[in-house]
């Protein structure tokens, strides 16, 4: 079950960006310097760890969260949206005056 969609912004950016780059990834870390923005690489650029969880694709590319930032959102469905601004310092958004940004929405068990 994917735990990840996009908006059709989102969606536009990253064919902008496969475009030029190639096929990349995308990896939610959670730390102190990418906050609620995704960080967008060209696959083989960042390597994947051991403890990294997949959570699906978006627009056929692969998306990835840290298992600790996992344990705190495995509740969540998360939404990667566009807003205008700069991209993470190594994400290929920066520099696009667009970035790429994390939205969530709560799941909630089904009622007994």
């Amino acid at each position: 079950m994917e735990k990840v969609t996009a908006t059709p912004a989102a969606l536009d950016l990253l064919a902008e960006i496969v475009a030029e780059h190639g096929p990349v990834l995308f990896h939610q870390s959670g730390g102190c310097c990418d906050g609620s923005s995704p960080m967008c690489y060209a696959q083989g650029d960042f390597l994947i760890g051991d403890g990294d969880v997949q959570l699906g694709t978006i627009g056929g590319m692969p998306f990835y969260i840290s298992g600790s930032q996992y344990e705190v959102w495995k509740h969540t469905d998360l939404v990667i949206d566009v807003v205008k601004g700069r991209g993470g310092m190594f994400s290929l958004d920066n520099g696009r005056e667009r970035r790429f940004l994390t939205r969530s929405v709560v799941c909630l068990p089904p009622k007994a």
